[in-house]
């Protein structure tokens, strides 16, 4: 993908029946959350270039057949490489949410791709979790004297990208085997339920970042939230929640990963620590222009990545079937439509700079 989703206006999401219960999910206890926290929303009720290098030798063939060798799952696709490792699909429709969570990123940070204080041209940066690779496109084509590398456990990214941008199909979790203090610039976003061990992968990025280069994670914590207690418990969006705490819980990979980055980047030895936490809401019900707009994106987003994000976790993970999936991610759906909830997520964004001295 080489450009953004154009326009404003959400889509209309034809309705869907009633559902009906679905199987009930246990509570799992919610981690406490950071100090300081944004001010309450008020509501308006008006309204693939992979790197082949890796692959070289006398099976490269082989390899390079194996990881298009997608898995096929109640009708989507996930990545063959490392299968099962990862929740999400591969397919089209992933794709494309894939890039209207890019579009949705870039205008919670109003236009700009990154925030750390980056002052000249970074020699070279690392995207991890790179997806269809459209943030490395946008950090390329904005520092075209960069090297920028983008790693997935996909090869989904495009074949026609800047010179200074390539791909590389690679578990990040695994040990990293770039030369250490290669990197200038390292970026993370969105990585929620993909890593077991994060304090491994911050002290990986430590060391693989020259003195003085940056680390930048965006992430989301996935329990929804409401600042006038219209998710309930019994709330759709609540149930949904708990689907993927329970998941973090089985599988030892967060959902609610960003509120422990800021701790964990620090441990790792970084200095200079900052933390911003922003809300996105659900909907354009807030009463704030830029958080309107960006409840707009958000509802589209969720909407069209609601079956990608819960299928796979619900059926393969948590044993459901998919008739008793498919009702939930209804439930959920519509959820998204009612002009009654208040819901946001929370985003934090951490960024630190290693030390220009070890000493």
């Amino acid at each position: 993908m080489s450009s953004n989703p154009a326009g404003d206006t959400t889509p209309v999401v034809p309705e869907v029946p009633a559902a009906a219960e679905a199987p009930a999910v246990p509570a799992a206890p919610a981690a406490a959350l950071p100090t300081a926290q944004p001010a309450p929303l008020v509501a308006d009720d008006a309204d693939s270039a992979y790197d082949g290098n890796s692959l070289d030798g006398s099976d490269t063939t082989s390899l390079r057949s194996s990881i298009y060798n997608y898995r096929v799952e109640n009708g989507r696709t996930y990545h063959a490489y490392k299968e099962g490792e990862y929740w999400g699909p591969n397919d089209e429709q992933a794709q494309d949410n894939m890039d209207i969570g890019n579009h949705l990123y870039t205008l919670l940070l109003r236009g700009k791709i990154f925030k750390a204080p980056i002052e000249k041209a970074p020699r070279r940066v690392l995207d991890i979790g790179t997806g269809t690779g459209i943030w490395a496109i946008d950090f390329a084509d904005q520092y075209p004297s960069a090297e920028v590398i983008g790693v997935d456990l996909s090869p989904i990214q495009p074949a026609f990208v800047p010179p200074n941008c390539k791909f590389e199909v690679d578990d990040i979790a695994e040990n990293w085997t770039w030369k250490p203090e290669s990197f200038d610039y390292i970026h993370i976003r969105a990585m929620y339920g993909s890593i077991a061990d994060w304090p491994k992968l911050y002290k990986q990025a430590y060391d693989h970042l020259a003195p003085g280069g940056f680390i930048e994670h965006m992430e989301v914590d996935c329990e929804i939230a409401s600042d006038d207690n219209t998710v309930p418990e019994d709330h759709p969006f609540w149930r949904w929640t708990k689907v993927f705490l329970q998941f973090g819980k089985l599988s030892g990979k967060s959902f609610i990963q960003a509120r422990d980055a800021k701790n964990m980047i620090t441990a790792a030895g970084f200095e200079n620590v900052d933390e911003e936490i922003l809300k996105m809401p659900i909907r354009a019900w807030s009463t704030d222009p830029h958080l309107k707009k960006v409840g707009m994106w958000q509802q589209l987003f969720a909407e069209t990545g609601v079956e990608g994000h819960g299928l796979a976790i619900l059926t393969r993970v948590l044993g459901w079937t998919y008739a008793e999936a498919e009702l939930l991610i209804n439930e959920v759906r519509n959820a998204i439509k009612d002009p009654k909830t208040h819901a946001y997520y929370r985003c934090n964004i951490v960024v630190a700079q290693k030390p220009l001295s070890s000493a």
